[in-house]
């Protein structure tokens, strides 16, 4: 069959049929969208260990970076290099793995510094093209790592995926953090998803040489959030100065860090999560 390496052009382009995206949807059985209020509290991190314990626990995971300007998961995986491909039956997404698939605007960039300079229209059919033109196939899990805030992204995202199982709000401990989230929580309830949850990310930091936890970001403020508004609290994510190094290199740090302290507490997130979508808690 014919393809060809997808580019920017195929998305300015190309025509769309609004079904493909129920029939995409179709197929999935649980679609969870990962956001946060304000940029920098690690969500795409989040996202992406996210999707990848779970394909490692025999889950068919695909995970959509739907973050158009600013789009990461390619560079914390460490699949920059590699391209979707254009068949006549739709887009391939990059794989990962044989349970994990990804599709994002970062692999379709010729420069990685070049900007995409695109208003609302154009980032709505590309994002409506990410869900019903590429072929994610049976999945157990869809993920999507929003960009920060409630703007045309996450509001696309919300009115293209009906019947969401649930959003997954990160944030960090601080105030300023704590502000945002608040919206956010706002936001999605507007829009009629349940929240499973809040994670609480760099939320203490245990000193290497005294061994003595530090509170940068303050602790806390994820919880308190989660008791205002009455949603679960799905834990605190210690901060790790192997996560940033392992986000640059590309390597899964919740795989090859599995025994850290911070990478236990993401994977009891991440059980959390498991235990509230498949039993269909969520409120």
């Amino acid at each position: 069959m014919r393809y060809k390496y997808l580019e920017v052009k195929y998305l300015e382009k190309k025509g769309f049929d609004d079904t493909k995206i129920t029939r995409n949807l179709s197929k999935i059985k649980h679609k969870l969208i990962v956001l946060s209020g304000k940029g920098g509290v690690g969500k795409s991190t989040v996202s992406a260990n996210l999707a990848l314990f779970l394909s490692e626990k025999g889950y068919n995971v695909g995970l959509l970076d739907s973050d158009i300007h600013g789009p990461s998961i390619p560079k914390i995986l460490g699949i920059e290099d590699r391209r979707p491909q254009a068949l006549e039956t739709g887009i391939n997404p990059v794989s990962v793995s044989p349970r994990l698939s990804v599709m994002s605007m970062g692999f379709l960039l010729h420069d990685r510094d070049s900007p995409v300079i695109w208003r609302g229209p154009l980032k709505m059919g590309a994002i409506k093209q990410f869900i019903g033109d590429v072929n994610w196939g049976d999945l157990d899990y869809l993920i999507v790592d929003l960009p920060p805030g409630t703007g045309d992204e996450p509001l696309s995202i919300a009115q293209l995926i009906p019947g969401c199982d649930g959003a997954i709000i990160v944030t960090t401990p601080q105030d300023v953090a704590l502000v945002s989230v608040r919206k956010s929580i706002n936001f999605v309830k507007k829009m009629n998803i349940p929240v499973v949850g809040i994670i609480e990310n760099m939320s203490g930091f245990k000193c290497p040489h005294c061994g003595r936890e530090i509170n940068i970001f303050k602790t806390g403020g994820g919880l308190k959030a989660s008791e205002d508004f009455m949603v679960p609290f799905l834990g605190k994510i210690p901060i790790d100065p192997k996560i940033v190094e392992t986000g640059d290199t590309g390597e899964p740090f919740i795989i090859t860090n599995a025994e850290s302290e911070t990478a236990k507490a993401f994977i009891d997130v991440v059980n959390k999560i498991e235990e509230i979508v498949n039993k269909k808690e969520v409120k």
